[in-house]
């Protein structure tokens, strides 16, 4: 049984924030009220919903003593009684504690890990799967640093996406994604497995990482293009080295002071990750304790193009149509993650 006074502290938290917001606020805490009250709105819609189903059961056996109404009275207690159960799980999904995260944007990071070249071309297929996925959410999709293979593919891709959701969503999609296909570049059409990484880190507001200008050491140097394409002749690529942790952030798009704004929001990110990794009592705060090696065994996933199979190791969902997967259609899979980590949590708060 779920505690009311905990549901009542709820509710009246929620109409202070609305009382509070309506009168108006001062402007150093709208942000703060805003998102808490976004936050906590559905949970009040929720509660209310089971407070309205639990009355409405009390009015329905009260009516069931009238001779008049008991037959009706009884179709209505049985059909509240049936949805109770459902109304009560979505309540305790809704009072489990929220990763503070799942608010904020995503940067995510794709590198090659183990199978040369074609690491790098799926690396580039992981960068457009997750584009296309963007799109189909209605998320913003930015590119803050792009370094190109020679065949296509990718040395290391770094993207922000926005928007309702999105690291709350995107998280789990951090660790070793595995691909068995034949390369094109291969001549004997053998079938080969290769490796990305893929780090996905909330983005960190400058207010909460502060980063002294004498923790940094910023370089800028030429940029250019796969293959001699596109190469800017200006000296604009930024490389920015904090020093303190030897985190090395790089961005080479065409404008220097763009690249440094991105470099900097990729290094507060990383540095943010770093923070709550300790706070949690994780792994080592080495980047390896997200994505590891990039060693084809360390994988989270499986994407078995001969056979237009995806298969995520960590929760044995196996899913046909690789070919709409990757171009984009992957909410099936996070949504089976995400109620994969519900139930977890679930279990966890009721032992």
């Amino acid at each position: 049984m779920i505690p009311a006074d905990r549901l009542q502290q709820i509710v009246d938290r929620f109409g202070f924030l609305e009382a509070r917001l309506a009168a108006g606020a001062p402007p150093t805490e709208v942000a703060a009220l805003s998102r808490e009250y976004a936050e906590l709105k559905p949970v009040v819609a929720t509660v209310d919903a089971w407070r309205r189903a639990q009355a409405e059961l009390a009015a329905a056996e009260a009516l069931r003593d009238d001779p008049e109404m008991r037959d009706l009275a009884a179709e209505e207690v049985a059909r509240l009684r049936a949805a109770l159960p459902a109304l009560e799980q979505a309540l305790r999904l809704a009072l489990l504690p929220k990763d503070a995260a799942d608010a904020r944007p995503a940067i995510v990071e794709i590198r090659p890990g183990t199978g040369g070249e074609e690491a790098a071309l799926f690396a580039a297929d992981l960068l457009r799967m997750y584009q296309r996925h963007a799109d189909r959410m209605g998320w913003t999709f930015e590119i803050l640093d792009l370094q190109p293979s020679d065949l296509g593919g990718v040395k290391e891709a770094v993207a922000r996406i926005a928007g309702e959701g999105v690291f709350a969503r995107l998280k789990y999609e951090s660790g070793v994604h595995r691909v068995q296909r034949v390369p094109v570049t291969e001549a004997g059409g053998r079938i080969h497995t290769s490796a990305a990484t893929v780090a996905v880190l909330p983005e960190a507001e400058a207010v909460e990482i502060d980063i002294p200008p004498s923790d940094i050491r910023i370089d800028t140097m030429r940029s250019s293009g796969a293959g001699g394409q596109h190469v800017n002749t200006t000296d604009s690529a930024v490389r920015i080295t904090h020093l303190p942790t030897g985190i090395v952030v790089t961005s080479s798009e065409k404008s220097q002071h763009q690249n440094r704004a991105n470099a900097m929001a990729v290094l507060r990110a990383r540095l943010f990750d770093l923070e709550r990794t300790r706070a949690e009592g994780a792994r080592a705060a080495d980047r390896r304790a997200q994505v590891g090696t990039g060693d084809r065994s360390e994988r989270i996933r499986t994407y078995n193009f001969p056979q237009g199979r995806l298969t995520d190791h960590r929760i044995g969902l196996t899913i046909y149509g690789l070919d709409r997967v990757m171009e984009g259609d992957i909410g099936e899979v996070i949504d089976a993650l995400v109620a994969d980590d519900q139930a977890r949590r679930l279990a966890d708060s009721a032992a």
